[in-house]
C-alpha cells in the first residue's frame, strides 16, 4: 500500500514595502533613463524598505498576512524556514527573529541562503520535512532587503533589485497538491560572475574593502544572463522528463523575476506560451529569494485546483534549478 506523505502548498501570503523607486526617480540618481532599463530588464518599479526596518520585520508581515487571511494558529506552526541572502546579522539567524515578531511561539526555525535559488531549494528542505511525517506545518519564507546590499551608484546592478516577502505554508496534502519533484544544480565557479566579494570569511572587512565598494552586489551581466537561460532551460526539461510531463502538461510557469529577457528567451526555448508565463517583474524588479513567492502570492487566484506548475530560477553561485507542484486547494483566502 503506497503510505507517501505528499506535501502540498496550503496558503500564500506576501509583502512589499510602500515606497516605490520608480525608473524615473533612478534617472535623477545614476546615468540611466526608463527606456534602457525597460527595454533590458522589463522593469518599471521597485519597492525600498524603510530605513531601520530589515529583512526579518518584511518576513514577518509576509507571515502575518497568511495568517491574518487564512485564520491559521501561529501556535501550530513547527518549523519557519528563511530563504535569504540579507539576514539581519551576520551571526544570528533571522528566521527566530521574523518567527517572534510574527508571533509564532512553537516554531524553530533557520535560515537558507542560495542566492536567488533559495526559495527553490528550500522548497525542497520543507516538503521533505512533511514528507518525513515528523512535521505538519511549516512555514517558508523568501525574503531579501537588496537595497542593504546594492551600490546606487552602479547603474549596471541598481536598477535590477528591490526588497520584498514572500510566504508559503506547506502541509501534508489531503488532495492531489504535492512537491513531485526537481532538478538542482550548482558549480562554485559562477562566483566570480556574481557575489559580493567581501565581508565573509574569504575576504573580510577592512577600511579598504569598505573604500573600494566590495560590500555591494558585483555581477557579469553577459555571463549571467547566458547561464541563466542555459541552466533553468535544461534543468525544467530534466524534472518535466523526471515527472513524465511535456510542456503541453504545464499549466503556468513561475520563473525568477531577474530579467524579462530571460524569461521570454527560456519561455521560448521550452516552446510554452507567454500566456502561460507568471510576471511581476515590472512592478518589484528582481527580490532575490522573494520572487517565487511573491509571483505564488500575487497570482493565487489564477491557479486551480489539480493544475501543474513548473517553478525555475537561477542565482549567485551559480546556483539554479527547476521544480514541478500540483497546485492545491488553498485555505480559504481573502487575500488583498
Amino acid at each position: 500500500m503506497n503510505t507517501r506523505i505528499n506535501a502540498a502548498i496550503t496558503a500564500v501570503g506576501g509583502y512589499v514595502p510602500d515606497t516605490v523607486l520608480n525608473n524615473a526617480k533612478l534617472e535623477k540618481m545614476v546615468d540611466t533613463s526608463d527606456e534602457w532599463i525597460t527595454s533590458r530588464t522589463g522593469i518599471k518599479e521597485r519597492r525600498i524598505l524603510e530605513a531601520g526596518k530589515a529583512t526579518s520585520d518584511m518576513a514577518a508581515m509576509a507571515i502575518k498576512n497568511l495568517l491574518n487571511n487564512t485564520g491559521v494558529n501561529p501556535d501550530e506552526i513547527e518549523v519557519l524556514i528563511i530563504a535569504t541572502s540579507t539576514p539581519d546579522h551576520q551571526l544570528a539567524p533571522t528566521a527566530p527573529l521574523a518567527a517572534q515578531k510574527a508571533g509564532l511561539k512553537n516554531a524553530w526555525g533557520f535560515d537558507f541562503n542560495a542566492a536567488c535559488s533559495g526559495f527553490l531549494y528550500a522548497l525542497s528542505v520543507a516538503a521533505s520535512l512533511l514528507e518525513s511525517g515528523r512535521h505538519k506545518k511549516v512555514l517558508l519564507v523568501g525574503a531579501d532587503k537588496m537595497s542593504a546590499i546594492v551600490n546606487y551608484e552602479d547603474r549596471n546592478t541598481c536598477v535590477l533589485f528591490g526588497d520584498g516577502a514572500g510566504a508559503v505554508l506547506l502541509e501534508p496534502s489531503k488532495d492531489a497538491g504535492a512537491v513531485l519533484d526537481t532538478v538542482y544544480r550548482s558549480d562554485g565557479n559562477g562566483v566570480q560572475f556574481l557575489s559580493i566579494p567581501a565581508g565573509g570569511s574569504a575576504e573580510g572587512t577592512t577600511e579598504q574593502t569598505l573604500l573600494e565598494k566590495r560590500h555591494y552586489v558585483e555581477q557579469d551581466g553577459r555571463t549571467v544572463f547566458k547561464n541563466a537561460i542555459n541552466g533553468m532551460t535544461a534543468t525544467s526539461m530534466e524534472v518535466l522528463e523526471k515527472c513524465n510531463f511535456t510542456t503541453e502538461d504545464i499549466d503556468w510557469v513561475v520563473p525568477h523575476q531577474a530579467n524579462l529577457r530571460i524569461i521570454d528567451v527560456v519561455g521560448e526555448k521550452l516552446g510554452i506560451a507567454k500566456e502561460k508565463i507568471k510576471v511581476n517583474i515590472q512592478r518589484y524588479g528582481n527580490t532575490t529569494a522573494a520572487t517565487l513567492p511573491l509571483c505564488l502570492w500575487d497570482f493565487q487566484n489564477d491557479f486551480k485546483p489539480g493544475d501543474k506548475l513548473l517553478l525555475t530560477a537561477f542565482g549567485a553561485g551559480f546556483t539554479w534549478g527547476s521544480t514541478c507542484i500540483i497546485w492545491g486547494g488553498l485555505r480559504n483566502n481573502n487575500k488583498k
